[in-house]
C-alpha cells in the first residue's frame, strides 16, 4: 500500500511539474481565464485540480477555422497570390527573351576554324590571327612555314 501511495504522490509531482512548465512556455495569446502568473499560483497551490483546470479551460486551443474576423479568401481575390502571380510571369518572360538572345547570338557566331560552313569546297577556311604567306612571322614571332 505505501508504494502504491509514493507512485501516485511521484505521479502527482510529475503531473505538477509538467502542467507548470507547460503553463510558462504555452503562446501568451491563447491562455484563457486568468493571466499565465495566476495559472501557475493556481497549478502549485491546488497541485492535481490546478494541473487538470490548466488544460481544460486556461490551455486555449489552435482555431483551425482561422482567427476571428478572418475568412476563406479565393485565389482570385487575393491581392498577395496576384502579385506573386505576376512577378513569376514576369520572370519567365524575361527568362524566356534571354534564352532567345543568345540563341540568336549562337547562331550569329562566325564558324570556328575547319567548319564547313563560310567555306567554299577544297578550300581550308584560314584563322584570322594566321599569317597570309607562308615566311611571315606568326604571332609567336617565329617565322611561319
Amino acid at each position: 500500500m505505501a508504494r502504491l501511495l509514493f507512485g501516485l504522490g511521484v505521479a502527482a509531482v510529475i503531473f505538477t511539474i509538467y502542467a507548470v512548465a507547460d503553463c510558462a512556455f504555452f503562446d501568451r495569446t491563447r491562455i484563457r481565464g486568468l493571466r499565465r502568473g495566476w495559472w501557475i499560483v493556481v497549478i502549485l497551490f491546488v497541485p492535481i485540480i490546478g494541473g487538470v483546470l490548466w488544460f481544460l479551460i486556461g490551455r486555449g486551443r489552435i482555431d483551425r477555422a482561422g482567427t476571428w474576423g478572418s475568412r476563406t479568401v479565393a485565389p482570385d481575390d487575393d491581392a498577395e497570390f496576384l502579385r506573386q502571380l505576376r512577378e513569376d510571369a514576369a520572370q519567365n518572360e524575361r527568362i524566356r527573351r534571354m534564352e532567345q538572345e543568345l540563341a540568336e547570338l549562337d547562331a550569329d557566331d562566325e564558324p570556328r576554324f575547319g567548319d564547313a560552313a563560310g567555306t567554299s569546297k577544297g578550300e581550308e577556311r584560314k584563322r584570322p590571327d594566321a599569317p597570309d604567306a607562308p615566311g611571315e612571322t606568326g604571332p609567336a614571332g617565329r617565322p611561319n612555314g
